[in-house]
């Protein structure tokens, strides 16, 4: 008897189409949360798994679940101790191209679409309360932000995990 790999049953369900890990991927997702830069080999050997299996699973891991590689330099590394969260207020009908805009700012080191009273949620750091206040003006004549409020960082309490998600 054939199959036709084009049809699926009800209970077959796609990789794709299933966000959760399984537990080997949460146990290399551990051990990469307590070891950031483990090599393969490293992965591996703790986990008792083949190298060939590490790579696959990392590899299919980076397509859709583990979020891009990026550079994790302390604000105050740069030169700008000082993190503020603005909220903006825009005009919906002035959207495009808003983000671009707001992408021009150096400054600006993250930006979020939220609900609520505000539209946005932009992340920025800087070197001073002086040095908000002008970002926060360059924010403000980028098209389309009506109002902004402005709440600076005085500690950080608790910073983004996972690990006990996993």
């Amino acid at each position: 008897m054939t199959t036709d790999p084009t049809t699926t049953s009800a209970t077959t369900v796609s990789r794709d189409a299933d966000p959760l890990l399984d537990a080997t991927d949460r146990r290399i997702l551990r051990e990469l949360d307590r070891v950031p830069r483990a090599t393969v080999a490293h992965l591996a050997e703790r986990l008792n798994l083949a190298r060939g299996t590490v790579q696959a699973r990392i590899r299919r891991l980076y397509d859709g679940v583990l979020l891009p590689e990026t550079t994790k330099v302390p604000a105050a590394a740069v030169g700008r101790p000082l993190r503020a969260f603005v909220t903006a207020e825009i005009d919906q009908a002035r959207f495009e191209g808003l983000i671009d805009e707001i992408a021009r700012i150096p400054e600006v080191v993250g930006c979020l679409g939220i609900s609520g009273e505000s539209d946005l949620q932009i992340e920025v750091i800087a070197v001073d309360a002086d040095d908000v206040y002008r970002i926060t003006q360059a924010l403000m004549e980028c098209r389309g932000i009506r109002r902004t409020s402005t709440a600076i960082v005085l500690r950080e309490l608790l910073g983004r995990r996972m690990h006990q998600l996993l």
